[in-house]
């Protein structure tokens, strides 16, 4: 099978994870930088161009970069358009970045997540901090990744100076209530094809409410209990992807879903689950990779 990995690294380890596990099960590999490529949009014969060539896979794996969404998506898409079997495909790649709209649809599904917010007036920010439980909360932008943009307001003063700060910057937010119980630990279940492959707790250093390990949050193995699974796998479903990592918290009132991530890395998994995940897509990918085979193509 011949196998295109959309990245911008290289030399990145997840990059290099998927490359080597595709070889070495056979496959033809070849790490397209999206960014480079330029689209032949043609209702006979639409294609995808790099350097003058043009490209032709029986799958690709995309792994888009959240500040390159848009045009990521867009070769995603093209792909799709060729017949090409995306591992992720575009439209649930969008839904997935979108954090607004994926909290809506996992809402929509009846998924437990942390009581959230969203409004647009400065002038209705009492309402909107009671609604979440008041302080402790925690607010975030919607453009934020690896825990960048996110902060935790502990009294309701504070809250209220740094809302009024996002949207005189005219940014958008979401206000969560504050899981106590977590104790600034997450969990990371990687879910592919409908299965959690593998597992990982994520516990933030001392004074840190996030848990993300570019912020020096440390990972370990972690048994999921079958309502948890049950959790990351109807979240998975929900966004449409068949690659994703869930991240859910523990919490008196069940798992609770945080985000759901199109382009899980997977160097922090396979390290504490010892789980060979790389492995485990192109698995996906050979027993489901037919040209043609996108369930979003139709409906763009």
């Amino acid at each position: 099978m011949r196998i295109g990995i959309l990245s911008r690294g290289p030399q990145l380890y997840s990059t290099r994870r998927l490359r080597e596990a595709a070889e070495s099960r056979g496959h033809e590999v070849q790490v397209v930088d999206y960014l480079r490529c330029y689209m032949n949009i043609h209702a006979g014969n639409p294609h995808v161009v790099l350097a003058g060539k043009s490209l032709d896979f029986d799958a690709v794996i995309p792994r888009i970069g959240a500040s390159n969404t848009f045009y990521g998506t867009a070769v995603v898409r093209q792909f799709e358009m060729m017949g090409v079997f995306p591992a992720n495909e575009s439209q649930a790649i969008t839904r997935a970045r979108d954090k607004l709209r994926s909290l809506q649809l996992l809402s929509r599904e009846g998924i437990n997540m942390p009581v959230t917010g969203f409004a647009h007036s400065t002038k209705d920010l009492d309402g909107l901090i009671d609604m979440v439980g008041g302080a402790p909360m925690i607010i975030k932008l919607l453009e934020g990744t690896q825990g960048i943009g996110v902060v935790l307001a502990e009294t309701r003063k504070g809250a209220e100076s740094v809302m009024a700060t996002v949207r005189q910057l005219n940014a958008y937010m979401l206000v969560q209530e504050f899981i106590a119980e977590a104790k600034g630990a997450d969990i990371r279940a990687f879910v592919v094809g409908g299965k959690v492959i593998a597992s990982m707790r994520r516990q933030g250093p001392p004074g840190e409410f996030r848990s993300n390990l570019h912020r020096g949050g440390k990972a370990e193995a972690v048994k999921l209990s079958p309502e948890e699974r049950r959790t990351a796998i109807a979240a998975a479903k929900a966004m449409g992807l068949n690659v994703a990592g869930v991240d859910l918290i523990r919490s008196d009132r069940g798992p609770m879903i945080l985000e759901v991530n199109s382009s899980p890395g997977l160097e922090g998994i396979e390290k504490a689950s010892q789980v060979d995940v790389a492995g485990l897509v192109i698995e996906f990918l050979e027993k489901h990779a037919q040209r043609g085979k996108t369930r979003d193509r139709i409906r763009g």
